[in-house]
């Protein structure tokens, strides 16, 4: 969920910037079943214009509704939305409403959390009930110095009986994409589009520009002997789909002391095999658990052809890869969707 706290944060210190309030609105906790889970938030501006959501949808109207009491008064409050009744979900929804103003220090802080890849923490007090209390409210924790989202909060004493929900923000999620192909530019929009930053590694004589990759973070053309994998970690996903049997050889040689939490290699099991022959012809010491931690073919089976499609499954491998979930249809998990 960090992209999404970063893209909420950002918005809201564009608003206050031109002085248009703005209310957090974050969901505390959860009886039952929902959409989704606590600790996805929104916002809502003092003119009504909205960012972000809390449910598929049906939810954001009432927050806006109840985000107008706050804007008059300035306390934060807590809402209950009761899926039962509405939706047949089996859940209510305990959803904290504060207005925030966001510190510069605050800002560049966090705008250096995201830059340096480092994890943060928030911490919202709330009451399940309906009522206003200025003890209410998000507190940003950043390498041991706190903030609070809007400055009218009570910090609360650890004896003040309030609950809590604890939320820890690591790096955002990021793919390095090894390749410049037509199929590269359709994993890095998808990609890009659910929030993770994507990289785009190409050889010099691919002789592309970042604007043929909509979503990009970066692209660098760097040679083989440069090329720089110092970023990649836990918190990272890796695809070789650059085409060229030659040029995945040298990839892997640079990526061979890397421990991402997913490496995939585009085309069919005979050419992995390949690869790894010419890899260990190279460096014969190459650690087993690289090999081991290689997805190759790389995507799930569900029939895709197209280009959008391939990437499709490469993305929903890297999620349930990196979520530890067991493959099934849905209809056939037992419980609840959200473990």
């Amino acid at each position: 969920m960090t992209h999404e706290f970063k893209q909420l944060l950002e918005v809201a210190y564009a608003w206050q910037n031109t002085e248009i309030p703005s209310v957090l609105a974050t969901v505390v906790a959860l009886e039952g079943s929902s959409y989704r889970r606590p600790g996805v938030r929104m916002l809502i501006s003092a003119s009504g214009a909205m960012e972000g959501a809390v449910s598929g949808g049906c939810v954001e109207k009432e927050v806006l509704r109840q985000s107008e009491s706050v804007f008059k008064t300035g306390h934060s409050k807590v809402m209950t939305y009761d899926g039962r009744f509405r939706l047949g979900c089996e859940g209510i929804l305990y959803i904290l409403l504060e207005p925030i103003q966001i510190s510069e220090t605050l800002f560049q802080s966090l705008q250096d959390c995201f830059q340096k890849r480092q994890r943060f923490t928030a911490t919202s007090y709330f009451e399940s009930e309906f009522i206003e209390n200025n003890a209410f409210g998000t507190l940003i924790n950043i390498d041991g110095k706190v903030f609070t989202l809007h400055p009218s909060m009570t910090v609360p004493e650890e004896q003040s009986g309030l609950q809590t929900f604890h939320q820890d923000f690591q790096p955002i999620f990021q793919l390095y994409i090894f390749g410049a192909e037509h199929d590269a530019v359709q994993l890095c929009q998808l990609a890009s589009h659910i929030g993770w930053e994507v990289h785009i590694i190409a050889a010099p004589d691919e002789q592309k520009t970042i604007a043929y990759f909509k979503g990009a973070t970066s692209l660098s053309t760097p040679i083989m002997e440069a090329i720089d994998v110092s970023n990649i970690g836990k918190h990272s996903a890796v695809v070789l789909m650059s085409h060229s049997f030659n040029k995945d050889v040298q990839y892997l040689l640079a990526l061979k002391d890397t421990k991402p939490a997913y490496l995939g290699l585009l085309g069919p099991s005979k050419r992995r095999e390949r690869l790894f022959s010419e890899l260990l012809n190279f460096a014969p010491h190459t650690p087993y658990e690289f090999f081991e931690r290689m997805h190759g073919p790389t995507g799930l089976n569900i029939g895709a052809e197209s280009a959008s499609e391939i990437a499709l499954s490469i993305v929903a491998e890297i999620l349930s890869v990196i979520r530890d979930a067991e493959l099934m249809p849905l209809r056939e998990k037992s419980g609840k969707i959200h473990d």
